[in-house]
């Protein structure tokens, strides 16, 4: 076959008929089509603005129109830059393709079938010349909206301040920049591929070149030659792009023992990246001669030679550098680079100011140890907010349709002068306790609305029985917390919507139940006062909303009002989560009462993943441990790892009106300057902050996590030492988790460290040897001063500040795994515990809280007690205490402690004197009811003495099942409100153990 000249014409066959008149209008379409298909456009358009403009209120009554629109227009500039590029270059090279096809007679079997083929094609040639680059370009523009943040990071750069250690490039350079060049670059080279590909084909389609031939004939026409030339220079330009992007990539990736370039890396693999990216533009050099002079040769080579230097440059090469230079003397080549790690990672996850002390801890528990800390003794915490929410339900719920989470709050409040460890939780709305009778549209959105006030009690005692002792409770809210504003109708269980406001005079939503009524008190929202969500009141938005939570009764009902607004989105982490798309939430919401309003405080993190030289972190991997297993406050909008983390904003969402505030804590952090940048009218400096909501704000508990498990390893500085890994820490596992492998969470304690002058609000967690053989012995403490103080605009000096106690390497303080053994095999302990957990009774251990005090490390646990079935809530009776081998087992902490530290702690633990006590004979007056006698070891005057059963055996199985007839009344007696009896039956209980304790001891006198 021969070529004819590509410019000729080509040929042309008969015209086709003309079509008959009147053709054109029996092929316009009828009205009726036309009618259909109007009406699906503007159905289709409606349930688009049910989902948009639904926003667009959301985020307008809340006073965040900026961050929806900003997120918005740069979407929508990608989404159509991307779908221009990839749409346009593919449609360019089919275009490019087809114009440029030789006319030619077909002359062997090869362009036989290919002429078929394009008799197949050429039909739908035009359907595919549009069809294609359109769809390329949608997904094209698909994937490049979502780097939206990505490119306004790359837009809004900050300066750092602070340099790499291998190129001296300011750190900016690799946060911002360098992720939006590698997305511009890896984009590009897809749409080069892409429009080479449909350039190839369409060439070889229509002839422009030929894989087989006779010898002497031209394979490739000029035009085809330029066109794949050109295509393949831009791509190997692209390569060239891709490969010295690379050297500054390999600061932040992640190696076999660190973080960051190894020597391999700075002396065989960066300079062969260079290498490479030099022998890649010249081979685009060389395509573009071919383009001019037309021969395949040269750039045949040079793409040749980059084969074999990637190979042999970028692969065999830093294979050999390893294994003969570097292996043989690993530690002293890797210590530079160890030593640059090391230094990265404490800096990008706050972890450069920690003060290490030494702490030789003392194990022998002499009187007085405690006397120097007494403020810590003193606010010890009893109460586990993980165990106790269920005795927050029984005896402040009031209602069904109210409810706790699993696991409550700890936080501080200042009572009668004194600051005071609290668990407090808000009493929100559960619609799952109604009665399914009540459920119904009308029920659950405008007349089940909101929650109602907060329940607080004291972290440090109980009451006589074992239960909280409330400072703040009941319905209407009553106590030390002041006046406030007790409705919550925004929280973590709150109902998907609810429909506010009603016509004055009219009053449709239940406040909260009146017992001395037996009704309830209604309310309406003030809508003409108060925003809290988008008004529904016109028929347009009646519409859209009905067709968003698909519920025609938004459109229909009565209910729905000119004065009615909608509330949704309502839980407090999705709410700054829209807002603050940019951050990463904490996974624990904690309410506050902060100047007469309920908030939820919410702390935010920037991260990110390209600090040069920092270890990565997984976040979920930091964060699990007993509580977030149950409670499930892992959350989803957590990236996979980062290698950089700032607590860098304060959020906080009102309870009562759903406003967000975001606080720039950290300004700082050239993370969160540059989203300033994006989002300029979007935060409050720290100025703002009230000293009320500053007496309230804490040190988060995922920062601490990741901290913590960065510490096990990197609390080792030297390189040496941190190349043989002989001294790496582990966070231990939670010994009341059961069966379940998982490690033991941080807690909130008010306690004193060794260089501390006074006793601070903070956050602790401990450390045991990391490895499977290892001892459960302490190895660390370490401790967060997490109170921000009292002072409006001013988070106090020493807050955030991490200290961490190292114990000598041949401790032998137990770990907490190995004190819970300590506890269980203790013949008196478990004596007791078996006693108490008889019957239908159950004992649960609540968490090991350990507190370095008196020289060395004090353990504490409370035990609870509830029934095994029915109605249960767990009551404390018990409190375990350790101080090296000494061990204290008694009904309160202060008794517990004098146990260890031979009868005088030196001190008052917070429950000092709270021995239960018989009732006195005014508790039955008034209710109808005669007082019972206190039960009595002795038989009183005039009564006779209970029989004796003949033998021990007898006398142990009478008192415990007394024990366990006196732990169900106690039980019921709790749930009907009856505390004269439930006092009774705790002094019953008391009675039974001392007989069912003596009864044992004759049976067993050498246990």
């Amino acid at each position: 076959m021969t070529f004819a000249n590509p410019s000729a014409q080509q040929p042309r066959g008969p015209r086709p008929p003309r079509p008959p008149r009147g053709a054109s209008a029996r092929r316009r379409p009828s009205p009726i089509a036309i009618t259909v298909a109007v009406l699906a456009v503007v159905v289709l358009a409606v349930l688009i603005l049910a989902q948009l403009w639904t926003e667009v209120m959301w985020f307008d009554q809340l006073g965040f129109s900026e961050v929806l629109w900003t997120q918005w227009l740069t979407r929508a500039a990608l989404f159509v830059a991307a779908f221009l590029i990839m749409g346009g270059a593919v449609f360019a090279s089919l275009a490019i393709g087809y114009r440029s096809r030789p006319v030619y007679a077909p002359s062997n079997q090869e362009q036989a079938s290919l002429d078929a083929y394009r008799e197949a094609v050429e039909p739908l040639r035009r359907v595919v010349l549009l069809a294609g680059p359109a769809v390329l370009g949608l997904f094209a523009g698909i994937a490049a909206s979502q780097q939206w943040s990505t490119v306004q990071l790359w837009l809004h750069s900050t300066h750092v301040g602070e340099v790499d250690a291998q190129y001296g490039i300011d750190l900016s350079f690799y946060m911002f920049e360098l992720p939006g060049m590698r997305f511009v670059v890896s984009f590009l080279m897809a749409v080069t591929v892409l429009a080479g590909i449909a350039g190839v084909a369409t060439q070889y389609l229509y002839g422009g070149f030929r894989v087989g031939g006779s010898a002497g004939t031209p394979r490739v026409t000029k035009a085809a030659r330029v066109q794949l030339s050109v295509t393949g220079a831009v791509l190997l330009v692209l390569v060239a792009a891709n490969y010295w992007l690379d050297q500054y990539s390999i600061l932040t990736q992640e190696g076999d023992r660190f973080a960051g370039a190894s020597y391999t890396d700075v002396n065989a693999v960066i300079p062969s990246k260079q290498i490479l990216a030099v022998v890649a533009l010249l081979v685009a050099v060389m395509f573009v001669i071919t383009a001019i002079r037309g021969t395949w040769k040269i750039p045949a080579i040079g793409v040749g030679v980059m084969v074999v230097g990637a190979v042999v440059i970028g692969g065999i090469y830093p294979a050999v550098v390893q294994r003969f230079q570097v292996n043989p003397n690993q530690q002293d080549a890797e210590s530079e680079f160890i030593q640059r790690n090391i230094d990265a990672t404490l800096a990008a996850y706050g972890l450069e100011d920690v003060e290490t002390s030494p702490y030789d801890a003392n194990v022998t528990a002499e009187p007085g140890a405690l006397r120097e800390y007494a403020e810590t003794t003193a606010s010890i915490r009893l109460l586990d907010p993980q165990e106790v929410s269920n005795s927050f339900r029984q005896l402040e719920q009031v209602r069904g349709f109210y409810s706790f989470p699993d696991t409550l709050s700890v936080d501080r409040y200042e009572i009668e002068g004194e600051s005071r460890d609290t668990v407090i939780a808000v009493r929100e709305l559960d619609l799952e306790g109604l009665d399914v009778q009540r459920r119904n549209w009308t029920n659950d959105t405008t007349v089940y609305t909101h929650g109602f006030g907060v329940v607080a009690a004291y972290g440090n005692t109980t009451t006589s029985t074992g239960a909280p002792e409330f400072w703040q409770g009941g319905i209407p809210s009553t106590g030390q917390m002041g006046e406030y504003e007790p409705r919550i109708y925004f929280g973590q269980s709150s109902p998907s919507y609810s429909i506010v406001g009603a016509p004055e005079g009219q009053e449709w939503e239940l406040d909260y139940p009146d017992d001395e009524s037996g009704g309830a008190v209604n309310t309406s929202f003030p809508t003409d006062e108060v925003s809290a969500g988008p008004a529904i009141g016109s028929m347009w938005n009646k519409l859209l909303y009905s067709i968003k939570f698909g519920s025609e009764q938004i459109l229909f009902s009565d209910r729905v009002t000119s004065e009615s607004q909608i509330l949704y989105d309502r839980d407090p982490t999705d709410r700054v989560q829209k807002v603050a798309p940019y951050l990463t939430l904490d996974g624990r919401v904690y309410p506050a009462v902060v100047d007469g309003r309920v908030k939820w405080i919410v702390d935010g993190y920037t991260t990110s993943d390209q600090y040069p030289y920092s270890a990565s972190q997984a976040l979920e991997e930091a964060t699990v441990d007993s509580l977030t297993l149950t409670s499930n406050t892992i959350e989803a909008q957590q990236p996979a790892t980062v290698n950089y983390i700032r607590n860098s904003v304060k959020a906080t969402v009102d309870a009562y009106d759903g406003s967000v505030t975001l606080y720039a804590w950290d300004a700082e952090d050239p993370v969160l300057q540059s989203w300033s940048k994006v989002f300029d009218t979007s935060l409050e400096p720290v100025s703002e902050i009230s000293a009320d909501l500053m007496s309230h704000i804490r040190y988060p508990e995922d920062l601490f996590k990741v901290q913590r498990t960065l510490l096990g390893t990197y609390h080792v500085t030297d390189p040496g030492q941190f190349f043989s890994g002989n001294d790496a820490w582990r966070t231990p596992n939670d010994p009341t988790a059961g069966d379940a492998n998982v490690a033991q969470p941080p807690y909130y304690l008010t306690l004193e460290m060794p260089s501390q002058d006074s006793a601070s609000f903070s956050l602790m967690s401990s450390y045991v040897p990391a490895g499977g053989n290892a001892r459960d012995v302490l190895t660390g403490y370490l401790a967060v001063d997490a109170e921000a103080g009292s002072t409006a605009g001013e988070p106090a000096e020493g807050y955030g500040k991490i200290r961490l106690l190292e114990l000598p390497r041949d401790s032998t303080v137990p770990g907490p795994n190995q004190m819970n053994n300590n506890f269980t095999s203790n013949p008196e302990v478990s004596n007791e515990l078996n006693i108490l957990g008889r019957g239908d009774s159950e004992v649960i251990r609540g968490n090991l809280l350990t507190l370095p005090v008196g020289g060395g490390l004090l353990y504490v646990q409370p035990v609870y007690v509830q029934a095994s079935s029915g109605t249960q809530f767990p009551l404390l009776q018990r409190v375990l205490v350790a101080f090296g081998d000494e061990i204290g087992f008694a009904s309160t902490l202060d008794e517990a402690l004098d146990q260890v530290f031979g009868g005088d702690d030196g001190t008052a633990a917070g429950d000092a004197g709270n021995e239960i006590e018989p009732p006195d004979a005014s508790q039955g007056e008034g209710d109808g009811t005669e007082p019972e006698p206190s039960p009595s070891a002795e038989p009183t005057d005039g009564a006779t003495a209970p029989a004796t059963p003949g033998d021990a055996a007898t006398r142990l199985s009478t008192a415990l099942d007394a024990a366990n007839q006196a732990i169900q009344d106690g039980q019921a007696a709790l749930a009907d409100g009856d505390f004269a009896a439930y006092g009774r039956a705790q002094e019953a209980l008391q009675q039974a153990l001392n007989d069912a304790v003596a009864a044992d001891q004759e049976l067993n006198p050498g246990s």
